[in-house]
């Protein structure tokens, strides 16, 4: 691992504020300064693993409204 890989790792950003900037960010809404500090603090490894949590959250999130739309009738065909 290079130095630069190393010292990433080792940063102490929370995984609470890691989960927080994957959320904002899927929204599309981070600012240009917040975005530095993130770079700055955040550890690539909690990132990682918070944007696939994200995606996978966001996938059941879309599975279960359809499944309940369906459900419900308003999707059938008159």
């Amino acid at each position: 691992m290079s130095d630069g890989l190393k010292d990433a790792v080792k940063r102490r950003g929370s995984f609470l504020m890691t989960m927080k900037a994957v959320a904002w960010s899927f929204f599309g809404v981070r600012k240009s300064g917040d975005y530095e500090k993130d770079v700055e603090q955040l550890n690539p490894v909690h990132l990682i693993i918070a944007g696939v949590l994200g995606a996978a959250l966001f996938v059941i999130v879309l599975v279960v409204l359809v499944q309940w739309v369906l459900a419900s009738g308003v999707a059938t065909a008159s």
